[in-house]
C-alpha cells in the first residue's frame, strides 16, 4: 500500500510505543502502511482513546431516571419533560489554545457545538471554564485576550449565547492554559440522532467545509506534554469559520427532518478517521470510500493528510439508499458541499482507497474500541507540593483584606470577559454570566434549565478525592439555588502526565471522589472529556477537574443573587460553619492575602450538603426568597459583597456571634452554606428545620454599605461604591498594565 518504511523512529514520531505497534501488526496480520499507522496513532492517542483513564471512568454512575443517552455518543441526553430532551457535553481545547489562542478557543467552541447538533439538538447555550497563568506575565495576558476573543467570535457569529462559566488565574497554568467549553441544545425525544453507519449499501456522505491540511495530528498533539518546540505546532491548530458552521447547523437539522438520514457524526478530533470508524463500529458494519471524492481545498493532499486532517465544520452522514437527492437538495439550498464518498459495507472494515488503490484497510471495530487500556501505576500518594501543617494566621485589617480579595483576578468581576459575548441572543437567557447558575428558557415545553460549571484546582491539589467531591457539591448547590434538582452532569478531567504514578494517583482519586459524590447526590454522568499531559517542561498543572451540572426548573422563576430591597432579613442557610486553620490553606484568603497553600480542603459533609440543597430548592419553589447566593470562594464576607453588587446598591448590616478568629470567620470556605434575603423568615426557618439545617438570621439589608460586626466588635465597614468599583475594574486594569 505504501513504499514508506515503517521504522522505529517513524513509530515513535507517531507517539506509539513498540508494544502498541506490535498490537497493530497483530490486528492487521502484517505491517501497516504509513496511512494506517497514522490512523491508529490518532485513534489510539490519549485524546481519543482514553487509554490511561478508561478503566477508572467506568466507576462513574451513568444511569438515572432522566438519562436518555449516556456516555459513548457525541453528547449525553436527559429528559426535560413534555417529550423534550437536552443534549449537552463539555470538551477541552487546551493545547491548541496555548499555541494559537484565538483559533484554539474558537474551534473549541465550534467542535462542541457540532457534538450537540449531530445529536439532532439545536444549541441554545454555551459556557466556558478557563484557566490562565499569572497576569503579571505579558504572554499570559495575550493568551487571555486571544482566548476570550476566539470564544466571543465563534459564539457570536454562530448565534449561540455564552451564558456563564468560570475563570481562574494561577502560575501553575503559565505554560498550559485550560480552555474547556460546554454546550447544550434541545430536541424532541423522537428526533434524537446517533452516530451509526447502518444499512449495508447505504451511501456515506461528506457534508460541510472542504478538507485542508490544518489540524493534522491535532489529537496526537493534545496527548503529549508541551516542550520548547510546541509553539512551532501552529499547523496542528484548526481554523474555524462560524458563519459556515451556522449554515451547517441549519442544513443538518433540516436534512434530519426529511427522514432520509440513518446516522450522523461530526468530524472532530481525528477528523474523517474517527467519524468513519466510530460510526461503523457502533453499527457493527464497515465503511469504504475513495479520497478522490472528498472535497479538498488544497492540491495534492495524500490519503494520510486527508484521513488525519481536523479541518472544521465537516460532518459525515449515512443516508438511506435511494433518498440521497433529498439530502443533497437541502445542502445545496444552504450552499454547502454534500458528496457521496463511499458506502456502508457488511465486512466490518474501514477501507480507504486513493483513486481505486487501497490506501488503508483496517477492522473498524479495532480502531475504535481496541486501543490498549492501561492500568497505570498509581499506588503512591498523589503529587502534593505543599505542607500539611497550617502556619500561624496573622491578624490583619479585614477591610483591606476584603478589598484586596475582591480586586484579585479570581474573585473580581469578569465583565471584561463576558461583555464580549452575546449572552442574550435567541432571547432565552434568564440568568447570564456572573450568576451562581446560568438559566435558559426552553420555550418549547415551558420550562427552564439551570446550568453550572465548577472547578477548584487548589482544593484538588490538597486532596484530589475530597476536592473533587467539593466541586460536585458546589455545582449541584448552584443548580439548587435556582430551584432546580440536578438531573445530569458532564465532566472535563484536566491533569498532567499519567505516566507519572503520583499524577495518575491524582486522576484515580479524583474520579473516585466524583463517582462517590455523583452517586450520593444522584446526578449521573452522561459523558465528558479527559485531557491529560497538561505539563510544560515537566511541570504539571494543578489537578483540575471541571464539573458541569444541569437541572430542570418547573416552578417559580429563580431568584437573583443580589439583594433586592432594604429592610430584608438575611438568613445564612447552613450556618456559620466550623472551620479550622488546617482547612484554611486552600482558600482565596490564603492565596491572595497570605500567598500560601497548605493543609486540606474544606470539610464536606455530604448528608448536610444534600439537606441544605433540598431546603433551598423548597424555599425557592415556594417563592420565599428575594435573593439567593451560595458561599464559595472567599467565604462569607465575599459572598455578602457579591450579593450587594446589584443594580440597586443594596448592602447589608450583619451581626455575628462567633468565637472564631476574624480571618477564619469572614473568609473560610466551608461548603453547604447559602445566603437568602427574605420577608418570610419564619417560613424559611420552618423549611430549614424540616431538613435539619441551621438557618440563623445574621443581618438585614440596607442601602449603600457593607457592615459586619461580631460580638468582639466591628470587623467590616465599607462603602459599597468603593468596593464595587475596585471589584468591577480590577481585571481590565490587570490586563492592560
Amino acid at each position: 500500500m505504501s513504499a514508506t518504511a515503517i521504522t522505529p523512529d517513524v513509530v515513535a514520531a507517531h507517539q506509539l510505543t513498540p508494544d502498541e505497534y506490535q498490537r497493530i501488526v497483530r490486528i492487521l496480520g502484517r505491517e501497516p502502511s504509513l496511512t494506517e499507522l497514522g490512523i491508529f496513532s490518532v485513534m489510539w492517542s490519549e485524546h481519543c482513546s482514553y487509554k490511561s483513564s478508561r478503566r477508572h471512568l467506568k466507576k462513574l454512575p451513568t444511569h438515572g431516571k432522566h438519562v436518555l443517552q449516556g456516555p459513548g455518543e457525541n453528547a449525553g441526553i436527559i429528559d426535560i419533560g413534555g417529550g423534550w430532551a437536552a443534549a449537552f457535553k463539555i470538551e477541552s481545547h487546551n493545547h491548541p489554545s496555548f499555541i494559537e489562542p484565538f483559533q484554539g478557543a474558537a474551534t473549541g467552541v465550534g467542535g462542541i457545538l457540532r457534538d450537540i447538533f449531530t445529536m439532532g439538538a439545536r444549541p441554545i447555550a454555551v459556557l466556558d471554564s478557563l484557566r490562565f497563568g499569572s497576569l503579571s506575565v505579558p504572554r499570559n495576558r495575550r493568551i487571555v485576550e486571544g482566548v476570550v476573543e476566539g470564544i466571543a467570535h465563534y459564539g457570536n457569529c454562530f448565534g449561540v449565547p455564552t451564558v456563564g462559566g468560570e475563570t481562574v488565574f494561577d502560575p501553575c497554568y503559565n505554560g498550559n492554559p485550560l480552555v474547556n467549553v460546554f454546550a447544550l441544545g434541545v430536541c424532541r425525544h423522537n428526533e434524537i440522532f446517533r452516530g451509526v453507519a447502518s444499512g449495508v449499501g447505504n451511501p456515506v456522505i461528506y457534508v460541510g467545509a472542504k478538507t485542508g491540511r490544518d489540524g493534522i495530528h491535532g489529537a496526537s498533539m493534545a496527548s503529549a506534554e508541551f516542550t520548547e518546540e510546541s509553539s512551532q505546532k501552529r499547523p496542528n491548530v484548526q481554523v474555524g469559520d462560524p458563519f459556515l458552521e451556522k449554515l451547517l447547523l441549519e442544513a443538518c437539522l433540516e436534512a434530519m427532518q426529511t427522514g432520509a438520514i440513518v446516522g450522523i457524526q461530526d468530524m472532530g478530533a481525528a477528523g474523517l478517521t474517527s467519524s468513519s470508524c466510530e460510526m461503523a463500529s457502533r453499527a457493527g458494519t464497515g465503511i469504504e470510500f475513495d479520497i478522490k471524492h472528498v472535497p479538498q481545498r488544497e492540491e495534492g493532499m495524500t490519503p494520510y493528510e486527508i484521513m488525519l486532517s481536523e479541518s472544521q465544520e465537516r460532518m459525515l452522514l449515512v443516508a438511506e439508499r435511494g433518498r440521497e437527492e433529498e439530502v443533497y437538495g437541502v445542502f445545496r439550498k444552504w450552499g454547502l458541499d454534500a458528496v457521496e464518498i463511499g458506502q456502508v459495507t457488511g465486512d466490518g472494515m474501514l477501507r480507504v482507497r486513493d483513486h481505486g488503490v487501497i490506501a488503508a484497510e483496517i477492522p473498524a471495530h479495532s480502531i475504535a474500541t481496541e486501543a490498549p487500556v492501561y492500568d497505570r501505576p498509581h499506588g503512591v500518594p498523589p503529587y502534593r507540593p505543599v505542607p500539611l501543617e497550617a502556619p500561624p494566621i496573622p491578624r490583619a485589617d479585614a477591610n483591606a483584606s476584603l478589598r484586596k480579595l475582591l480586586a484579585s483576578p479570581d474573585l473580581c468581576s469578569k465583565k471584561w470577559i463576558w461583555r464580549q459575548y452575546d449572552y442574550t441572543v435567541r432571547t432565552n437567557t434568564v440568568s447570564g454570566p456572573g450568576a451562581d447558575a446560568a438559566v435558559v428558557r426552553v420555550k418549547e415545553n415551558g420550562t427552564a434549565l439551570a446550568i453550572s460549571l465548577d472547578g477548584n484546582g487548589r482544593y484538588c491539589t490538597l486532596d484530589p478525592r475530597e476536592g473533587t467531591k467539593l466541586i460536585v457539591a458546589e455545582a449541584c448547590r448552584n443548580i439548587s439555588c435556582a430551584g432546580a434538582e440536578p438531573a445530569g452532569a458532564t465532566n472535563n478531567l484536566n491533569f498532567g502526565n499519567p505516566e507519572r504514578p503520583e499524577i495518575m494517583a491524582q486522576i484515580v482519586e479524583s474520579v473516585e471522589g466524583m463517582a462517590e459524590a455523583c452517586a450520593f447526590f444522584e446526578v449521573p454522568i452522561t459523558g465528558g472529556n479527559v485531557s491529560l499531559y497538561n505539563e510544560t517542561l515537566g511541570e504539571a498543572i494543578y489537578p483540575s477537574p471541571v464539573f458541569g451540572a444541569v437541572g430542570v426548573i418547573t416552578g417559580a422563576a429563580p431568584p437573583p443573587m443580589h439583594f433586592q430591597a432594604e429592610g430584608r432579613s438575611i438568613v445564612l442557610l447552613g450556618g456559620l460553619g466550623h472551620p479550622d486553620p488546617a482547612r484554611f490553606g486552600g482558600t482565596q484568603y490564603a492565596k491572595v492575602i497570605l500567598d500560601a497553600l497548605w493543609g486540606l480542603p474544606p470539610a464536606l459533609g455530604m448528608d448536610l450538603e444534600k439537606r441544605v440543597q433540598s431546603a433551598v430548592r423548597k424555599i425557592v419553589r415556594h417563592g420565599l426568597a428575594e435573593s439567593v447566593h451560595d458561599l464559595s470562594d472567599g467565604g462569607l464576607a465575599v459572598a455578602l459583597a457579591e450579593a450587594s453588587f446589584g443594580p440597586n446598591s443594596i448592602g447589608a448590616a450583619c451581626l455575628l456571634d462567633s468565637g472564631l478568629q476574624p480571618e477564619l470567620l469572614l473568609f473560610h470556605e466551608a461548603p453547604s452554606r447559602i445566603l437568602i434575603s427574605t420577608t418570610a423568615v419564619d417560613k424559611v426557618q420552618l423549611i430549614a428545620t424540616e431538613f435539619g439545617v441551621e438557618a440563623p438570621v445574621i443581618g438585614v439589608t440596607m442601602k449603600g454599605s457593607l457592615r459586619i460586626r461580631n460580638s468582639s466588635g466591628v470587623l467590616i465597614d465599607c462603602a459599597l461604591a468603593q468596593l464595587q468599583d475596585e471589584w468591577q475594574t480590577a481585571l481590565d486594569r490587570a490586563l492592560h498594565v
